[in-house]
């Protein structure tokens, strides 16, 4: 029978927390649906089923950390019949079921989670809130504040029980006016501590550039076509239409990559993989310390509207924990932009299996010639850094001037 695994995350990423499934036995899923959350060092994932059918049996208890590709649960075929009663089956299962109870088990089991008898009402309580969807950092308040979270009604994405809903539910008193933060809910709390996710990823980028053979190149990108029409599109365009620089680089670095595709993919087992899409991984700092570089999927293929959108809402959903496993797991490649932080230049370390990522450092205002003239321009330090085993340097500097020239003609973006 198929098995659904804890996935892998990210290069950094070796294991992860079930926190919460989303899902029972019996229940049938399709691709795409979400049917865990998984918190790692960088949050809490939605993590995505890839295939049709219904879950047979869930192997691994809320709570419980696990080693990427350890199995999570069984699914069957979708053309197979569904049992006709909710039961487990006959035969004794391989691993331990977590939500439903083996058929032998006597009226008192010895196991103290999900009785098959009657339960008193305060396990009636836990078990309701089991199967509401909510954040564990909410689930923690609501045992602070002795808050029934089964019988509230989410306002989060998907109707998920947030802080918020918490504390509105519990009242005013003490606990609330001790809540550290009454402008809403705080970011998903993680399951390491911030020098434990800096270690995390030192290891990460340690592998990154102990096994990839990097070379660099740069290049500085004159912004002033850019500027000028991003300003007259923005004065021309409501609010929620306006655009930021970095889209426009996101999407210079797509196109550009539509003709130099050995820079567009992965490494592993030893050759080349091209990637299915152009998705170019956004590199997103935490606040909590780290960053997450989910995929813009098919980045070539989207308008710059459709691209601001799309990386506002991953911008969002990262710093408030709700990414999603297609989302982490999906670049190709990644663009890196330090935006007003000052720095000239990014020198970046490939975010394995990719083979390449892209770096922009701060827009500067410095002398620039043009056609004989010294003027005052603002311009960009745009950095690449790629995999030898994949491509060398002429390929590179080619593709770096693609993107260049991509930017100084904004209306073919």
């Amino acid at each position: 029978m198929p098995e659904f695994l804890m996935p892998s995350l990210g290069a950094d990423m070796t294991q992860g927390t079930l926190v919460e499934w989303a899902v029972k036995p019996g229940d049938r899923v399709h691709r795409g649906d979400v049917v865990a959350v998984v918190e790692t060092s960088k949050g809490a994932i939605d993590v995505e089923i890839f295939s049709d059918g219904i879950i047979d049996q869930l192997l691994v208890p809320e709570g419980t950390t696990v080693p990427v590709g350890e199995p999570l649960a069984l699914v069957r075929s979708d053309g197979r019949p569904e049992p006709e009663a909710p039961a487990a089956p006959a035969e004794a299962p391989v691993r331990p079921v977590t939500r439903e109870p083996a058929p032998e088990a006597p009226a008192e089991p010895a196991v103290p989670v999900e009785p098959s008898t009657p339960a008193p009402a305060a396990e009636a309580r836990g078990e309701a809130a089991a199967r509401v969807r909510a954040s564990p950092a909410a689930r923690r308040r609501a045992e602070e504040l002795d808050v029934d979270i089964g019988k509230l009604q989410g306002t989060g994405p998907g109707g998920a029980v947030v802080i918020a809903d918490v504390e509105q539910a519990s009242g005013p008193g003490p606990a609330e006016e001790e809540t550290p933060n009454p402008m809403g809910e705080k970011p998903r709390a993680l399951t390491e501590a911030p020098g434990d996710i800096r270690e995390i990823i030192a290891a990460a980028m340690t592998r990154s550039k102990r096994e990839i053979p990097h070379y660099y190149l740069s290049n500085w990108v004159d912004l002033a076509p850019a500027n000028g029409w991003l300003a007259d599109w923005n004065d021309s365009h409501p609010v929620e239409e306006r655009l930021i620089p970095g889209v426009l680089m996101i999407r210079a670095v797509a196109l550009a990559l539509e003709r130099f595709h050995e820079f567009n993919g992965f490494f592993r087992d030893g050759k080349f993989q091209p990637g299915d899409g152009i998705h170019v991984g956004a590199a997103i700092s935490l606040r909590r310390g780290g960053l997450v570089a989910p995929g813009l999927r098919d980045a070539n293929k989207r308008s710059l509207v459709e691209l601001m959108t799309a990386f506002r809402g991953l911008v969002a959903r990262a710093r408030a924990g709700r990414l999603k496993a297609s989302e982490m797991a999906g670049g190709t490649i990644t663009v890196s932009s330090l935006g007003e932080q000052g720095v000239e230049e990014v020198y970046p370390v490939i975010y394995s299996p990719q083979v390449a990522i892209v770096g922009f450092g701060t827009p500067s205002e410095r002398p620039w010639v043009v056609e004989g003239r010294v003027e005052p321009r603002w311009l960009v330090r745009v950095s690449l850094a790629a995999d030898h085993r994949v491509s060398d340097g002429h390929r590179g500097a080619l593709f770096l001037e693609a993107v260049t020239h991509l930017l100084q003609e904004p209306d073919s973006l």
